[in-house]
């Protein structure tokens, strides 16, 4: 069965995805089964930062972004306030090497984690790791949802069996 997009891409539903990529001049979403890279070019408005986090969330709320920092001990729990989940830390020469998973399922930490890549994006572009449990549908659901960003197509369509 094949189902046609509104951007003309045919998308084949008998064939397993090896990978999915859609997206604008200045963001890049390809999406597999374990992993959702996101790509943020530093021209990327606020909304579309926030509308590309809300629709993984929708999809998975069990989807996680592993965070990285090195900060003072007391601003580890300033994190754990904004919703992050410690993983793992330790002393390291400029203070605590921290690491946190930012849940999906928890908004306040999906509206610090946006905060956290505008901040980035003045410097340079951000490109995040987002761990989920997606199949073919949970990719094509978030297909649909990503269509409602101005703007947005599907960029390429990787399947299992393509050579």
């Amino acid at each position: 069965m094949e189902n046609v997009r509104n951007d003309g891409k045919i998308i084949s539903s008998l064939q397993p995805l090896a990978s999915f990529e859609m997206g604008r001049d200045d963001v890049n979403v390809v999406c597999t089964y374990g992993k959702i890279s996101v790509w943020f070019g530093r021209q990327v408005p606020e909304l579309v930062i926030g509308q590309i986090l809300i629709s993984i969330s929708n999809i998975d709320a069990s989807a996680v972004h592993e965070y990285d920092v090195v900060c003072a001990f007391e601003t580890i729990t300033d994190y754990e306030g904004c919703g992050y989940v410690l993983v793992s830390y330790a002393r390291s020469e400029n203070g605590y090497r921290a690491t946190f998973n930012v849940p999906f399922s928890n908004k306040t930490a999906l509206l610090h984690m946006a905060d956290l890549i505008l901040k980035e994006l003045k410097n340079k572009d951000v490109t995040i790791d987002v761990y989920w449990t997606g199949d073919d549908s949970d990719i094509m659901r978030l297909s649909d949802e990503l269509h409602n960003i101005d703007g947005w197509k599907v960029k390429q369509i990787n399947y299992k069996d393509d050579a």
